[in-house]
């Protein structure tokens, strides 16, 4: 689904988006797009974007994923047995 995103940009600017626009036969829309990407794609590059950095760190548990299974088991039976008296 698109989202709808407001910004006021430089007359330039909106001309340039526009110009493009007609030379290449496509949408404003598509050359923004186009754009934001490949602008996201060189700081990616120029900056060692490292995905599991910027994430939780859900794979760097202290608990063992043995552990894990175990607990969240325990606890699903002690919930069962609750409901069953």
């Amino acid at each position: 689904m698109d989202r709808i995103l407001s910004a006021r940009v430089d007359e330039s600017v909106a001309n340039s988006i526009g110009s493009l626009a007609r030379r290449l036969h496509t949408s404003k829309k598509k050359i923004i797009e186009r754009a934001v990407e490949m602008y996201a794609a060189k700081v990616n590059e120029e900056q060692g974007f490292d995905v599991f950095q910027q994430t939780c760190g859900a794979w760097s548990r202290k608990e063992s994923a043995e552990q894990l299974v175990k607990r969240s088991r325990k606890a699903f039976r002690d919930s069962m047995r609750r409901h069953q008296r």
